[in-house]
């Protein structure tokens, strides 16, 4: 019996010697993490300026537009009520579906930007991004077809 509990003894710290010697496989550290997220903020947010091109916006939105979103969820920015009782005309498919996009990014932007609380530069992005976001439906919703340019 004392062999068995010997034996047994002896197989634990052969375990707990190899377990030792072995070292686990590094995890990307904090500020990497933190590298990573703002580059995936700076991708998202290429695309929106990208975007705002090409609906013929201006690059970055207006500061009043910062300023009125930002105590604002970006879903609920998303969600807000901009355009009147009637839908833009089809016409406008191009320039609404750039919106949506938009706003797709900017509740991307804004989710990553809350895994990294404390951080000014990500907080920044979101904001704006909810304002691009509302800037962009604002020009859904008064696109004239006449604006649209067809191939």
């Amino acid at each position: 019996m004392r062999r068995v509990w010997l034996a047994v003894l002896a197989g634990i710290v052969a375990g707990a010697a190899i377990g030792a010697c072995m070292k686990p496989e590094p995890g990307p550290t904090t500020w990497q993490r933190g590298y990573e997220k703002r580059n995936e903020i700076t991708a998202l947010w290429t695309q929106i300026r990208d975007w705002r091109q090409e609906a013929g916006m201006e690059l970055e939105p207006a500061p009043k537009t910062i300023l009125r979103v930002e105590a604002m969820d970006a879903r609920r920015v998303r969600r807000e009520r901009l355009c009147p009782a009637k839908a833009p005309p089809a016409a406008c498919d191009d320039v609404c579906g750039l919106a949506d996009a938009i706003c797709e990014n900017a509740e991307s932007i804004c989710g990553i930007a809350g895994e990294l609380p404390g951080d000014d530069w990500a907080a920044e992005k979101c904001n704006s991004a909810k304002a691009s976001c509302r800037e962009a439906k604002q020009r859904c919703c008064s696109c004239e077809p006449r604006e649209v340019t067809t191939p």
